[in-house]
């Protein structure tokens, strides 16, 4: 007696991927890693710019709190250690020690934020310049002022942030406090003239 196979079993047995379809699939992975590939090579970029997003945050909250609680509010930026701290200014001058601000997501307590950290992957404040001093302060109304003792209105000033081939300029206006970026573009030597620079004989 003959045993037939059923057409149901010989679908199964035929079942598996055309040369298409693999080649297709091939396609997708490659486009895959083509996109990814670029994208892990950015990860000290996007570091520095959290390192910038950082500073642009405090910068706005330190504005806001002077706001909110009508007492002028500094940031204390340290080139050195590439580190700033947000200070209450109760008085008429900055005093890191006594009254720099609670931050209960530090270790320290401390309202300090140190970018020799890996999540900013080696960005550093290299510059820092407000009214030719290294604070920045707002008064009662959220205004940078020139100095903690007098109510002078500050010409505001810029922090430079450098770090992975990339360097971020943030931008603090006189009078209203506006906080802007910009990336500087890196500068490459010119092109030796003639192409590729050989001299001739």
């Amino acid at each position: 007696m003959r045993h037939q196979s059923s057409p149901m079993s010989r679908n199964a047995l035929s079942r598996g991927f055309t040369l298409l379809e693999l080649l297709a699939v091939v396609a997708v992975f490659g486009i895959a890693g083509a996109l990814l590939i670029p994208s892990m090579g950015a990860t000290g970029v996007l570091r520095i710019q959290a390192a910038v997003r950082t500073v642009i945050s405090d910068i706005t909250f330190a504005q806001s709190d002077a706001v909110a609680f009508q007492e002028r509010r500094a940031i204390v930026f340290d080139t050195e250690t590439s580190t700033y701290r947000v200070v209450m200014i109760p008085g008429d001058e900055i005093d890191i020690d006594t009254n720099t601000m609670y931050d209960p997501t530090q270790k320290s307590g401390k309202y300090i934020i140190n970018f020799n950290h890996e999540a900013f992957g080696g960005a550093r404040i290299s510059d820092v310049n407000f009214d030719g001093g290294n604070s920045l302060i707002f008064d009662s109304l959220g205004g940078p002022v020139a100095d903690p003792a007098t109510d002078e209105p500050g010409s505001g000033g810029t922090v430079t942030i450098t770090g992975a081939d990339s360097t971020f300029i943030v931008t603090v206006e006189a009078f209203t406090g506006r906080v802007s970026v910009a990336r500087e573009q890196s500068a490459e030597p010119p092109p030796p003239p003639g192409g590729s620079g050989g001299s001739g004989g």
